[in-house]
């Protein structure tokens, strides 16, 4: 079995929402508490906390910024134009773990962060490497998503309200999480997203936002228009997204090892809520396929090679011939269809329409077989696709023939060498590792 995150974003997401879900799901808010505390930053503290959504019991993950931080990032009247009152839901058992505030008696302003400032403060904090690697991942996401938005270079990008503390607190909580949770592989099937307009320091602007459009192009994520007004997706929550997302179809078959509900702070027609799951992709290593068998005397090869071409065509898993003697001496052929029980009928029918046998034998067969997976790899021919197999800890990489012979005709080179260099390509890039 695979283990693997699945976020269903059917009310958007953003930061605060993922580190929400992700402690609901296991997290461990003690590595969570000593990452934000090594952070080079100043006026927050988090609160940890179970709110009602819809009657559903959720985590909250809130930031509370101190007045000159402040930036009305979950402020529906500030959004939307109406007043700067702060509206908050009720929340129930509040856990006040992690306090960092200082004071300030400056007037109430905003940071501009840049890039390198940003990263600087990652570098600094205590956090695992992978954790690290992945903050500053979504961050470099955010910045290039803002510069292509501004029409500016990377390195002129000056983040607002994604350089606030809320923000880097936010996606700093999520890289630990997601990493305390050792999350390797993440589907996400689309993000539901909202319209009309919303506020934030440039003035009105549309939703989706420009940072969460360039973002969803740039890493094809579907976006899902619900007709709610408001911004369901934040340009945290997409960067998010694009940085963890390696899947966008579920398993056929899986299991539920763990379900976390984050709480969201805007309140839109649809509940805000981020619900996350840790799935265990069921992969079935032994199955049932049959056999089909016969002896055939009196056919050409040119007859058989399009017998073999037809029952390929129709689906069988496996064709091929076995020279035999006869009574009598007679050199002949057995041919041998390796197919599933629900196409055994069809490929009988190809059989005694294509060649001479007058009766066929079949056979119910159990197998175990290895978990397979196509991947693509790049050479310095071109990309090329490569089989991946694997059974317990054994593991296997195989060229594939379509793409050795494509190479082979656009290079000049032999079948052996472009065949290698596949299997070197797919060996440095982590896919290969015969053993």
């Amino acid at each position: 079995m695979s283990r693997m995150l699945y976020l269903e974003c059917g009310s958007g997401i953003s930061g605060d929402m993922t580190v929400a879900a992700l402690l609901d799901l296991g997290a461990d808010r003690e590595v969570l508490r000593a990452a934000l505390d090594s952070l080079e930053l100043e006026g927050f503290r988090t609160e940890i906390a179970r709110v009602k959504k819809s009657g559903l019991d959720a985590c909250d993950f809130r930031v509370v910024l101190d007045e000159k931080h402040e930036n009305h990032d979950h402020d529906m009247e500030y959004l939307h134009g109406h007043g700067h009152e702060h509206v908050h839901e009720h929340t129930q058992e509040h856990d006040h773990g992690h306090e960092h505030v200082h004071e300030h008696t400056h007037e109430h302003t905003h940071e501009h962060r840049g890039l390198p400032e940003i990263l600087s403060i990652l570098e600094h904090g205590k956090m695992t490497e992978r954790a690290r690697a992945l903050a500053k991942r979504i961050f470099t996401i955010l910045g290039e998503a803002e510069a292509k938005a501004h029409g500016v270079p990377l390195e002129q990008v000056h983040f607002h309200e994604v350089g606030a503390v809320d923000s880097i607190v936010d996606i700093v909580a999520a890289a630990v999480c997601l990493d305390n949770l050792d999350i390797e592989e993440t589907v996400i099937q689309e993000l539901c997203e909202g319209g009309g307009f919303v506020r934030c320091q440039h003035g009105e602007i549309p939703v989706p936002v420009p940072a969460v459009l360039n973002i969803t192009e740039a890493y094809g994520i579907q976006l899902h228009m619900t007709g709610i007004q408001g911004e369901l997706v934040t340009p945290t929550g997409a960067a998010i997204a694009a940085a963890v997302c390696t899947r966008n179809r579920l398993p056929e078959r899986f299991r539920i090892a763990g379900v976390g509900l984050g709480a969201g702070k805007r309140t839109y027609e649809r509940p805000s809520l981020l619900r996350a799951m840790l799935i265990e992709e069921i992969r079935e290593t032994e199955d049932t396929i049959c056999k089909l068998e016969c002896n055939i005397d009196d056919c050409t090869g040119e007859m058989l090679g399009h017998a073999m071409d037809c029952l390929f065509e129709a689906g069988a898993r496996d064709v091929h011939y076995i020279p035999v003697y006869m009574k009598k001496n007679r050199p002949a052929w057995q041919l041998n269809v390796i197919c599933s029980e629900q196409d055994r009928e069809k490929m009988e029918e190809i059989i005694f329409r294509e060649t001479s046998t007058i009766g066929i034998r079949r056979m119910r067969m159990e197998r175990t077989v290895m978990e397979r997976e196509i991947c693509c790899v790049e050479t310095p021919l071109g990309s090329a696709k490569v089989k991946k197999c694997r059974y317990e800890k054994t593991e296997r990489c195989y060229p594939e023939y379509e793409s050795v012979l494509k190479l082979c005709r656009e290079s000049g080179k032999s079948f052996g060498e472009v065949y290698q260099m596949i299997l070197g390509a797919a060996g440095e890039t982590g896919v290969g590792g015969n053993r």
